[in-house]
């Protein structure tokens, strides 16, 4: 890459935010805007190397920028009714440069909208972060995907997603006031805290930390603080990661190994970012009004930094501002953390009762800390067997290379006696191993046992295990669930318990009534609405015309065979030797779905099987190599299709389709 190119990159890096905000300002559509500010990138990759970088090259790119989309405008029909908005923004172009010092706050304030725009509450979690670290932090897709371990298609249709969600629901580019603010505010906080955390504590891949995602993280955190200068939390919000990263050179050790926090050797602790945090943290307190969530934990993190030696850390005074933050955010997060502030304050067993109450949080069943954690504490207290078990689920769980090895490694240093018998993790194995269980027994099978697993350690021994334990992992894993798949997981765990002559297993897992309502019909009203979309690929529309007509059960439609159909007298045999029967809507799309195949399944699935999860023979096609439609599938499609047409917004299921009133 040239020096040129290298300047445009880094000149796009820090302008880009202000160019696509500015830009949207102009056009009203975040998309539109964001092609017009390509554009300008686009054109300084070819005129910078030629004609040298420009003396202000921020303002060089919005003027180029603003020219796109003046052009825009201008070849719009909407050009008499933009005509003195347009006036204003040629204006703008031809005085850009001169008035870049002057427009300073206006694109200011552009920047602050674009933030919030990006982080949006119609939008989801992870769209939020892609949509800031694209727009206002102006990565590509491709850096993204990079950052997260996802491929680039998974980004970009992410982002377009995003863009598409926020012109569908309206979002206007402002920023709220009031009461808004304040709740808006704590989403961008939530989503800037969020790409830094990804980056500070990787979810996976084979490092422990993602230092450039901890880098744009506290760019953008800087960027709001100049923004929304008054705002305590963003200035809180800085200092917390400031400090944490201060501490990114000691997290890890000579192969890239995690160095718990205690184990840390505090002079590679950075002290200029430790001393930005505590400047962040006086701009915070200037702001006035009472500490928020991420004071609070700016406060412990400055408690940390403040102590020479892990021996001088004040956990009193941990542990108080973590009472304090729990009534703020009593996120189960938090509330680890807090038992793991009393365990060094008040001693171990302090910590572990606290711990456990936390065992049967959904929020927490896969979260690999709280297993590692409590291992620590159990550690302490001597109670290495146990401690043992708990390092190696905290393993099991965690996604992360360099944790994983880090925790096998704690559990092989903990030295005790060979347990006598198998262990769950090898009953379930020899369990799912058995000749007399089919394909879909041992995956329906497998779902519940992995989960007991995860729950309880592979290692624990299978004579030790009680029903207290089993149900307190199956309550916390299926207690909401519905009272189908609440029986179905239950008779796998009888079933499992029996096999292994523990009869007692199940004891607390009574069994759920199933009540299964009938769908009401749908109105033909609303049927001919379905009928009349051009936007429903045919295999769906042949499948819902069908079961509407037929008044068939769903699985028998979805079962039936291309052999199995006379077209001629609209009917079909079924493997139990009842006829479907159709009339004249579906009679003129059975043979265009077809398209001259002649045996196999009537209903396909979209794609080819993959190797590991061939169906049986009768379930694929010959012709094609494409499978049968599962129930599944054409479950959800029909739900997804009727979304917008539900009152509910869930959508309807296919039984509703054969119903009668």
């Amino acid at each position: 890459m040239t020096d040129a190119h290298s300047t445009v990159g880094a000149v796009w890096k820090l302008e880009s935010a202000r160019v696509v905000a500015g830009l949207t300002r102009m056009v009203h559509d975040v998309g539109l805007a964001e092609e017009l500010a390509q554009d300008a990138l686009v054109a300084a990759l070819e005129q910078w190397p030629v004609q040298g970088v420009p003396d202000n090259p921020g303002a060089w790119l919005m003027a180029i920028a603003k020219r796109r989309a003046v052009d825009h405008i201008r070849r719009s029909r909407t050009l008499e009714r933009k005509q003195e908005q347009l006036a204003h923004e040629t204006h703008e172009v031809h005085e850009a440069a001169e008035a870049a010092e002057a427009a300073e706050a206006p694109e200011r304030d552009d920047v602050l909208r674009l933030m919030f725009m990006s982080c949006h509450p119609v939008l989801p979690t992870e769209a939020r972060v892609a949509l800031t670290l694209r727009l206002v932090g102006g990565l590509t897709a491709q850096e993204i995907a990079r950052a997260f371990l996802v491929s680039e298609t998974v980004i970009a249709r992410r982002i377009a997603d995003a863009k598409r969600t926020l012109a569908d629901n309206g979002v206007r580019f402002e920023l709220p006031d009031g009461a808004d603010l304040a709740a808006r505010l704590s989403d961008v906080l939530g989503v800037i805290y969020l790409i830094f955390n990804e980056g500070y504590s990787a979810t996976s891949g084979d490092d422990l930390m993602r230092p450039g995602l901890c880098l744009e993280a506290r760019r953008l955190g800087g960027l709001l603080a100049e923004l929304a200068p008054d705002e305590a939390e963003v200035h809180g919000l800085v200092a917390l990661m400031e400090i944490q990263a201060s501490r990114e050179a000691a997290r890890t050790g000579p192969s890239g190994e995690p160095v718990q926090l205690h184990e840390q050797n505090r002079g590679r602790w950075d002290p200029l970012l430790i001393r930005r945090g505590f400047t962040a943290m006086l701009r915070a307190r200037d702001a006035g009004g009472p500490p928020g969530p991420y004071v609070l934990q700016a406060a412990i993190a400055v408690c940390h930094a403040q102590a020479r030696r892990a021996e001088d850390t004040d956990w009193d005074q941990i542990a108080a501002l973590y009472d304090a933050l729990i009534r703020l955010l009593p996120t189960p997060v938090v509330r680890l953390n807090r038992a793991v502030a009393v365990g060094m304050a008040r001693g171990p067993r302090a910590g572990l009762d606290l711990l456990d109450s936390l065992t049967a949080d959904p929020a927490l069943r896969d979260y690999h800390l709280l297993p590692g954690v409590r291992g620590d504490l159990l550690h302490r207290l001597g109670r290495y067997k146990e401690a043992r078990r708990e390092f190696q689920r905290a393993a099991s769980l965690t996604r992360n290379a360099a944790e994983r090895a880090f925790l096998e490694r704690r559990a092989e240093e903990i030295e005790t006696p060979e347990t006598d018998g198998p262990t769950l993790g090898e009953a379930a194995e020899a369990f799912l191993a058995r000749d007399d269980l089919d394909a879909q027994t041992i995956r329906s099978y497998g779902q519940t046992l992995r989960r007991l697993r995860l729950g309880l350690g592979d290692r624990t021994p299978l004579a030790s295990l009680t029903a207290d334990q089993v149900t307190k992992v199956f309550r916390t894993a299926w207690g909401d669930a519905a009272a189908k798949t609440w029986n179905r997981h239950r008779s796998a765990v009888r079933s499992f318990a029996s096999w292994a002559d523990l009869d007692d297993l199940a004891a607390g897992l009574e069994r759920r009534a199933e009540v299964r309502a009938k769908p009401a019909a749908l109105e033909p009203a609303y049927l001919d609405a379905l009928w009349s979309r051009t936007d429903i690929p045919l295999r769906e529309r042949t499948l819902w015309r069908l079961l509407q007509e037929s008044a068939a059960p769903v699985r028998t439609v979805l079962s039936l065979n291309v052999e199995d159909l006379d077209l001629e007298d609209r009917r079909a045999r079924t493997a139990k030797g009842a006829w479907v029967t159709w009339r004249s809507g579906t009679a003129r799309l059975l043979p265009e779905l077809l398209a001259g195949r002649t045996r196999g399944p009537v209903f396909l699935a979209d794609r080819r099987p993959a190797p590991a999860r061939m169906p049986a023979e009768a379930d694929l096609c010959p012709e094609t190599g494409r499978g049968r439609l599962s129930y599944e599938r054409a479950e959800y499609l029909f739900k997804q299709a009727t979304k917008s047409l539900d009152p509910t917004g869930d959508g309807h299921t296919l039984r509703s389709l054969r119903s009668r009133p």
